[in-house]
């Protein structure tokens, strides 16, 4: 399963350094119990103070919704595969807003049951989880800017005009472990749900691991004070990032079965 992934691809950025501190026993291809490890190491433990450990799927039990069994046990129904690998690294990279989303759809489902629809809350938290990117960006006219031409599809401007943006006024995270599954094998019309979240001037002088743990705390914050829905995201073409893709010239992005055009209102 490892040897399907490219780390060195800037996507992985977020995760990266949770895969170097594991100890896995490629061998016996046993990673479970090293993401155990690794998440009893940095305490982590759900809103009840349980410790969050990785159990086999079967460990759910039958008719509990998988989400309030995390929030009652700590325990995360984990399968063999790269969607729940991928998932594990993201407890172990962003565990205060993996805890805050568990709440978040912990607490709808103490208030509306498992039904056959979610509602819009958990859809939002599920969408969150599963395919959200974050997108920092300094409090600045140029940040602004940059995102109003993102929310506004003008894609060249947003990545062609305000292409050096990127790094100094704004950075991408990958958060959803469905879309870091989907970029094992590339493609240019995978999609991302991106969450804004604007940033101090301060936050780009910070090391790697201070803003992980930066954007760990305040975007655990945000989803607490604030309602999440639907609309709290804006799509973005991963791999129009730019330095993310080769080829990203001014065709690349006029392509517009990806980069698509705002719907009228």
């Amino acid at each position: 399963m490892f040897p399907r992934i490219d780390w060195g691809q800037p996507w992985y950025d977020s995760v990266r350094p949770a895969f170097a501190r594991l100890r896995i026993d490629t061998d016996s291809g046993d990673w479970i119990t090293a993401f155990n490890a690794g998440a009893a190491a940095l305490g982590l433990s759900n809103t009840a103070g349980q410790a969050v450990r990785f159990v086999p799927q079967e460990a759910l039990p039958a008719g509990q919704a998988y989400e309030q069994f995390i929030g009652e046990s700590g325990c995360v129904p984990t399968r063999d595969n790269l969607h729940d690998f991928f998932n594990a690294l993201v407890w172990l990279t962003f565990p205060r807003i993996k805890l805050q989303l568990n709440a978040l759809q912990s607490a709808q489902i103490a208030l509306a049951g498992v039904g056959k629809s979610r509602g819009s809350a958990r859809d939002a938290a599920t969408i969150f989880d599963e395919n959200a990117a974050l997108l920092v960006v300094r409090d600045s006219v140029e940040g602004h800017a940059l995102v109003a031409a993102l929310r506004g599809h003008r894609w060249q401007e947003a990545f062609c005009q305000r292409r050096d943006a990127f790094g100094g006024e704004a950075q991408l995270w990958l958060f959803g472990h469905a879309l870091m599954e989907k970029l094992v094998a590339p493609r240019k019309a995978i999609c991302a749900h991106t969450r804004v979240v604007v940033s101090g001037a301060d936050y780009f002088a910070l090391a790697p691991h201070v803003r992980r743990a930066w954007i760990d705390e305040h975007v655990a914050a945000m989803l607490a004070a604030e309602p999440l829905t639907t609309a709290s995201f804006t799509p973005l073409p991963v791999l129009g990032v730019p330095g993310w893709w080769p080829g990203q010239d001014v065709a690349f992005y006029a392509d517009a079965s990806v980069f698509r055009p705002q719907r009228a209102a």
